[in-house]
């Protein structure tokens, strides 16, 4: 008989230690499915401008846990029913809800599988390790969906001001070093209540929310929307759209088992059997990486160039713009890079782009971040702000990028 200790504490460099709270949570994060976070990072290409930036969607998900323990303490201390059900429920979609993110994170949504979002893969692994538990994460699955008619519950895990935003603003901003995104998780939770199953914000947590959209919208132009970051997310994208046409032309390249799997068929949502989820969760960081080092010896100009650029950092230059890129620039930069290399433009097409970045810390279009006035009122978190800079925050700001060679490629 098994008789391991399953309750485990684990030591985290933001919120000190975190309890895992019962048998099923610890077997569920024991899986194999759960472990592959360990090898996928949070940031995507972020470190190669932070360099601390080197944590895992594992961390995040542990930490994402912790804070919903938090939460649903607060708001049973406050009188809303939770039953026992429910509160594992939470703490297990909560722990799931990124399971389904493949490598470098959101680089693979457009290249390895055709446009199926993480969203999407999450769910399928969540119903296979559903399988596997005998039916233990129904109700889990439920909330994730948005089915369960206890409308707070989801908000919890995806809202505007859910767990996952309140742990990741967090973590990127202490692993990356960027002070301005630091908000307090822990006040905004204790501020958390409920009225007619919708989450709220009591009034005197309404300066800890103001931080927090500021803090959203810093953190993405700082970090997220970094014109490095971005930069190399593009060349990653690129990588591997040029590794499958040339694959689709005959070229063997070299790569571990699961990413010649995606390189070599063309997979969407409704390819994926249970196989394919399989050879899905065995892809991280590390097949990547290492196919990158195989691939910058290829004999393709166009491959060969683009691994070299993110494994040894020499990019694209990328400028910024408020305003669109016209053509005429992008045609000279392509005009210019065909003139000094034997190349179509088809293959020039993929060191000179450009595209858009867009920041909106508050969306006023979906669930509205509510406050609970001390009148008992609930006003929308702009119109109770006395900060004008709000409603600014609600707008979508809109940049342009343009990405083209050194001189030296």
């Amino acid at each position: 008989m098994n008789t391991r200790n399953k309750l485990k504490i684990l030591n985290d460099p933001i919120y000190g230690f975190i309890t895992i709270p019962n048998p099923l949570i610890f077997d569920l994060i024991e899986h194999k499915y759960f472990q592959r976070l360990r090898r996928i990072s949070q940031m995507g290409m972020s470190y190669l401008v932070y360099p601390g930036a080197h944590h895992t969607r594992f961390h995040h998900a542990l930490g994402c846990m912790h804070l919903m323990q938090k939460a649903i303490q607060v708001l049973c201390f406050k009188g809303v029913k939770i039953s026992e059900e429910e509160k594992q429920a939470l703490l297990i979609a909560i722990l799931l809800h990124d399971i389904g993110h493949g490598p470098f994170s959101h680089a693979m949504e457009h290249s390895i599988v055709n446009s199926v979002h993480h969203e999407e893969i999450s769910l399928l692994l969540m119903e296979q390790l559903n399988k596997e538990f005998n039916g233990s994460l129904t109700l889990a699955i439920e909330i994730f969906k948005g089915n369960y008619p206890r409308k707070f519950m989801y908000q919890l895990i995806s809202g505007q001001i859910d767990m996952d935003r309140a742990d990741y603003l967090k973590r990127d901003s202490f692993y990356t070093g960027v002070a301005e995104g630091n908000i307090n998780s822990e006040r905004i939770i204790t501020m958390l209540s409920v009225v007619d199953d919708e989450l709220v914000i009591e009034e005197k947590g309404i300066y800890s929310v103001e931080k927090f959209l500021v803090a959203r919208r810093l953190m993405y132009w700082q970090v997220y929307l970094h014109k490095t970051s971005l930069v190399a997310e593009q060349l990653l994208i690129r990588v591997l759209k040029r590794a499958k046409e040339l694959t689709l032309q005959g070229t063997e390249l070299k790569a571990s088992a699961a990413l010649s799997f995606f390189i070599r068929n063309e997979i969407s949502i409704e390819d994926f059997n249970y196989e394919v989820l399989d050879t899905f969760a065995k892809l991280d960081d590390y097949d990547i990486v290492s196919a990158m080092k195989e691939w910058m010896n290829e004999d393709d100009f166009v491959l060969s160039n683009l691994c070299n650029m993110i494994i040894n950092r020499d990019l694209l230059r990328i400028k910024i713009k408020n305003k669109k890129i016209s053509a005429k620039k992008v045609q000279n930069e392509t005009q210019s890079l065909l003139e000094k290399h034997n190349i179509s433009e088809a293959e020039a097409s993929y060191f000179v782009f450009s595209g858009e970045i867009s920041n909106q810390a508050y969306k006023t279009t979906s669930q509205n971040i509510n406050i609970l006035m001390k009148t008992g009122k609930i006003q929308d978190v702009v119109k109770a702000s006395d900060q004008l800079n709000l409603k600014a925050l609600s707008k979508p700001v809109t940049k342009y990028y343009i990405c083209y060679p050194k001189d030296k490629l």
